[in-house]
């Protein structure tokens, strides 16, 4: 069985990030406790259990890139990277539980599962190797583009990211088709 879950829907830069992890009933009691929604865990536990999932459990990811995103819109990104996620992994899934209201089209059966990261172990492995995922890339991105403060708000709406982007403008690696950052955009 599969679990698939994202992380950075919401951001107004960045890529979108999904992970699906494989789980068997052999690896459940190798794994570590602690293992929940990664919002819910700080940066050094979610790092933590990204090294043992990784190394516990066959893992796949998938990505949207920014470009992505601004074409299809995020609800389709989102879709997208899962998918790819699941194409990732070293085997076909019989059945996958996925974060969220909608199901990606999958080579198996499948069932949405709103609040997965909360109540299903796989979708919260995934949520985690997601999260962690996506936090290093936006660190790299940190390091060529160090006004914004990716590395602390990655890539969300904060108020010095939004400042950063009135004074020094957006970069290739912004949404363009996010509201908030168009609007700053067109009043420049």
């Amino acid at each position: 069985m599969a679990g698939i879950d994202e992380a950075g829907r919401g951001p107004l830069a960045g890529p979108l990030v999904a992970a699906a992890v494989l789980l068997a009933d052999p690896a459940i009691a190798r794994l570590p406790d602690g293992i929940d929604d990664s919002k819910k865990l700080g940066a050094a536990a979610r790092d933590g259990l990204y090294g043992a999932l990784t190394r516990l459990l066959p893992w796949g990811i998938g990505i949207a890139s920014v470009d992505e995103i601004d074409r299809i819109n995020i609800l389709e990104a989102s879709l997208l990277a899962m998918r790819r996620a699941v194409l990732a992994l070293p085997s076909r899934p019989r059945f996958a539980l996925v974060d969220g209201n909608r199901i990606p089209e999958l080579d198996c059966d499948a069932r949405a599962v709103p609040g997965g990261d909360r109540i299903c172990l796989s979708v919260a492995a995934a949520s985690i190797i997601a999260k962690v995922t996506r936090d290093r890339i936006m660190d790299a991105l940190a390091i060529a583009h160090p006004a914004y403060g990716w590395d602390c708000n990655r890539g969300y709406a904060t108020s010095a990211h939004r400042d950063a982007i009135r004074a020094v403008g957006v970069t290739c690696h912004h949404r363009r088709s996010f509201g908030t950052v168009r609007k700053i955009v067109e009043a420049a």
